[in-house]
C-alpha cells in the first residue's frame, strides 16, 4: 500500500485528534447546548470535513494551499468569516433551544451538520497538516499515488468519528441538566459563541 510505519502514524493521529481544537469546542457545544442527537450530527460533519481534506490531500489540491499565499489567505479568510459568523449570529440568538418544536429541532440538527463541515473545511490549517503530516508515512515511491493517502484518511476520520463520538456521549450526560435551567443554557451558548468569534480572528491572524 506504500505506507510505512503505521502504527506510529495511528498514535501519532491519536494525539493529535485528542488535543482541543475548534472541532472539540464545536461538537462539546452541540452536544451540551442542543443535546447528544445535535453532538452526533456535528460530530458527522466534521468527519465529512476530514474525509474532504483526505481527498484534497490525495489528489494534490493541498499542495496549492501550502505553496500558494494568495489560495491559503482565501481559504483562511473564508473560515474565519464564517467562524465569526456563527459566533455573532449565537450571541444576538433569541432562539429558545429548549422550547423547539420538533420541525425547528431537525432543521437545527441539518444546519448543525452542515456547519460542522464547512467549520473544518474551511479550516486551511488543516489541508496544511494533513500535508505535511501524512508523507511521513508513505514509502517516496508512492507519494504521488492517491492511495495511501486515502487509506491514511479513513483511519484519521475513523479515528477521529470514534473520540468525537466518545466525547459527544459524554457531554451529552449534562445537557438534559443544563437545558432544564434556561439561564445557564443561555449563558453558556453566549459564552460559546465568544469563542467562536476569537477562534474565527485566530485563524484570520495565523500564518502559514
Amino acid at each position: 500500500m506504500g505506507i510505512t510505519n503505521f502504527p506510529e502514524f495511528f498514535i501519532a493521529a491519536f494525539l493529535f485528534i485528542m488535543s482541543p481544537g475548534i472541532d472539540t469546542i464545536f461538537i462539546l457545544n452541540k452536544s451540551i447546548t442542543q443535546g447528544r442527537k445535535s453532538g452526533i450530527y456535528a460530530t458527522l460533519g466534521i468527519t465529512t470535513g476530514v474525509l474532504v481534506h483526505t481527498t484534497l490531500a490525495a489528489f494534490g489540491l493541498s499542495l496549492i494551499l501550502s505553496q500558494s499565499a494568495m489560495a491559503f489567505s482565501i481559504v483562511k479568510y473564508l473560515g474565519a468569516a464564517y467562524l465569526i459568523y456563527l459566533g455573532i449570529t449565537k450571541l444576538f440568538s433569541k432562539e429558545n433551544i429548549i422550547k423547539q418544536k420538533e420541525t425547528e429541532q431537525l432543521v437545527s440538527i441539518k444546519k448543525t451538520y452542515i456547519s460542522a463541515v464547512f467549520t473544518n473545511t474551511l479550516n486551511p490549517k488543516v489541508a496544511i497538516f494533513f500535508l505535511a503530516f501524512f508523507p511521513q508515512f508513505i514509502q517516496p515511491a508512492y507519494i504521488h499515488s492517491a492511495k495511501p493517502f486515502i487509506i491514511l484518511g479513513l483511519t484519521y476520520a475513523a479515528t477521529g468519528l470514534l473520540w468525537l463520538m466518545l466525547l459527544t456521549f459524554f457531554a451529552g450526560t449534562f445537557s438534559a441538566k443544563i437545558r432544564a435551567n434556561p439561564m445557564i443554557a443561555t449563558w453558556l451558548n453566549k459564552f460559546s459563541a465568544v469563542v467562536f468569534i476569537l477562534m474565527g480572528v485566530k485563524i484570520a491572524l495565523t500564518k502559514k
